[in-house]
């Protein structure tokens, strides 16, 4: 991965709640999702900030779902992580786990 392609913390963490998600996938659950597995509090804004932003890179896509009542019919914008967003998430986390690598057990991730 070239120099300055690495991803951002915020874009890290929504791409893997992308992957945990699956076709769950939208702003709320997305949120929802890093802040219970992080303990970080995020507003919706810098979520979809994040998720718009990652889409002009090309490494998420969106659709817009069914209209539910629940929503006040209102439908959804569901995201996907793509091939280039999964190959930037692996070269993220191998340069997390390689920079790790070494260091004091209370400095690493596994």
């Amino acid at each position: 991965m070239p120099r300055g392609d690495l991803l951002g913390s915020l874009e890290h963490l929504v791409l893997l709640a992308l992957v945990r998600l699956g076709d769950d996938a939208y702003g709320m659950t997305v949120r929802r999702e890093i802040e219970e597995r992080t303990g970080r509090s995020l507003s919706i804004g810098a979520v979809y900030a994040t998720l718009d932003r990652l889409e002009t890179k090309l490494y998420v896509s969106s659709s817009t779902g069914e209209a539910t009542a629940a929503r006040g019919g209102r439908a959804k914008r569901l995201f996907r992580i793509e091939g280039r967003g999964e190959q930037a998430l692996a070269a993220s986390q191998s340069a997390i786990q390689q920079m790790t690598a070494g260091l004091p057990r209370r400095w690493r991730t596994t």
